[in-house]
C-alpha cells in the first residue's frame, strides 16, 4: 500500500475530497468560534490601550498600558518613579479608561439584547429598539432634562431612563398577550406603535423646552459615553453578566425556539414562558445600557447577523461571538467618534449608522445572510 493510500484512503488519486460530514463541520465551527473569540478579546484589549493614549493630554500607548496595569497591580515601580505625571494618570484612569470600558459594555449589551430579541419574535430585523424600549428610556431621561429630577420625585437621569425602559417592557408584554400567550406578531406591532408614541412625546418635549436643554436632549438621544465614570460601569456590567449567563444556560432552548413554536414544544420547551423571559432580559439589558449611554442604534441589528454568518446559528457559539464583537465594534466606533472630527465629538448613534449600514448592505449583497438563514 502506497503512502497516498494511507494518507487519503477514501479519495483515489486525482479525485477531490467529498463534502464535510456534520461532525467535521461542527468541529470546524467550534474552532472558528474559539479563534474569533480570542481575536475579538485581543482587539478589545488593544482598543482599551489605544483609547487611553488618544486625547488632548499626551500619553503614549505604552504609558497608557503602564497606568492601567499600575492601578490593577499596586507596587509597580513606574507609578512612583516620576516617569508618569499626575495629569497623565488622571486623564487615563479617570476619563479615558471608563469611557472605553463603558463603550465595550454598551456594545456587548446591545448585541446580546439584539440576538435575544431576534429569537423572541423570530424576525431577522428585530433589535432592542423595535419593542419601544429605547424610546421609553428616552422619555424618562428627557423628562428629567426638561423638568428636573425634583419633578420626578428626585430620580436621576439614569434612574428615570431605566424606569421608562421598564415601563415600555411591561406595556409591550400586556399588549402582546393573545389567549394567554405572547404573540411574536403582536409584540412587534405593539413595540412599533409604542415606540412611535414615545418618540412623539420626546419630540414634543424637545421642541417645547428651552434652548439650553435641546443640546443635552439631542446628545442623549444620539448616544454618547463621554460622561463615563467608574461608578457608571457597575449597572451595565451586572446586567450584562446576568443576561449573558441566562442566555448561555438557555442556549439549547433558544435553538429550539428558532425552529418554531410547534417544534420547540415537541422538544419540551415552553415557548410562551421562554419568550417572556427573553423579553424581560433583553428589555432590562437595553434599558440599563440606554440609561448610561443614550440611544445607540444598529449594534443590536448588525452584530448578531455577522456572528451568525461567521459561526452559524447555534446560540452556544453565536452568543459569545456577538457579545465580544459588539464590545469591540462600539469601542472602535467611540474611538473614531473622538478623533475623526476632533476637537468636535460625533455622537455614537450617528457613527454606528454611517459605519454599520453600508457594511450590513455589503454583507447582504454577498449572500452571507442567506447562508445564515436570515436573508430570505
Amino acid at each position: 500500500m502506497t503512502s497516498r493510500s494511507l494518507t487519503h484512503p477514501a479519495h483515489p488519486a486525482g479525485s477531490s475530497p467529498g463534502p464535510l460530514t456534520p461532525g467535521h463541520l461542527r468541529r470546524r465551527l467550534v474552532r472558528r468560534t474559539w479563534l474569533l473569540c480570542a481575536a475579538l478579546g485581543i482587539a478589545a484589549c488593544v482598543l482599551v490601550v489605544v483609547s487611553g493614549a488618544v486625547g488632548s493630554v499626551a500619553v503614549s500607548p505604552a504609558q497608557a498600558a503602564q497606568l492601567v496595569v499600575g492601578h490593577l497591580l499596586p507596587g509597580m515601580p513606574w507609578m512612583s518613579d516620576g516617569s508618569l505625571t499626575p495629569l497623565q494618570d488622571q486623564a487615563v484612569w479617570q476619563f479615558r479608561l471608563p469611557r472605553a470600558l463603558l463603550a465595550g459594555l454598551a456594545g456587548a449589551g446591545l448585541a446580546l439584547a439584539g440576538a435575544l430579541m431576534q429569537v423572541t419574535v423570530r424576525n431577522p430585523l428585530a433589535e432592542p429598539y423595535i419593542l419601544g424600549v429605547s424610546s421609553g428610556a428616552s422619555v424618562g431621561a428627557v423628562l428629567v432634562i426638561v423638568f428636573g429630577s425634583a419633578t420626578l420625585g428626585g430620580l436621576s437621569l439614569n434612574a428615570a431612563a431605566f424606569g421608562g425602559a421598564l415601563g415600555a417592557c411591561v406595556c409591550v408584554a400586556l399588549l402582546a398577550r393573545k389567549d394567554g400567550a405572547l404573540s411574536p406578531t403582536r409584540m412587534i406591532l405593539a413595540g412599533v406603535a409604542l415606540g412611535t408614541l414615545f418618540s412623539a412625546v420626546t419630540s414634543y418635549l424637545t421642541i417645547s423646552t428651552s434652548a439650553q436643554n435641546v443640546v443635552s436632549v439631542l446628545f442623549f438621544l444620539l448616544g454618547s459615553v463621554s460622561a463615563a465614570t467608574m461608578s457608571s460601569l457597575v449597572g451595565p456590567a451586572i446586567a450584562l453578566l446576568v443576561a449573558g449567563v441566562t442566555a448561555l444556560l438557555l442556549a439549547r432552548s433558544l435553538n429550539a425556539l428558532m425552529t418554531g413554536d410547534e417544534s420547540a414544544v415537541s422538544l419540551g420547551v415552553d415557548a410562551t414562558r421562554l419568550r417572556g423571559v427573553l423579553l424581560v432580559v433583553a428589555s432590562l439589558l437595553t434599558g440599563t445600557v440606554v440609561s448610561v449611554a443614550g440611544g445607540i442604534g444598529f449594534v443590536g441589528l448588525v452584530v448578531p447577523h455577522v456572528a451568525r454568518i461567521a459561526v452559524g446559528a447555534d446560540h452556544r457559539r453565536m452568543l459569545p461571538v456577538a457579545v465580544l464583537g459588539g464590545a469591540a465594534f462600539l469601542m472602535a466606533a467611540d474611538l473614531l467618534a473622538r478623533t475623526v472630527a476632533a476637537p468636535t465629538e460625533i455622537p455614537l448613534g450617528i457613527l454606528t449608522a454611517f459605519v454599520g449600514a453600508p457594511f450590513f448592505l455589503w454583507l447582504m449583497r454577498r449572500g452571507g445572510a442567506e447562508r445564515a438563514g436570515f436573508g430570505r
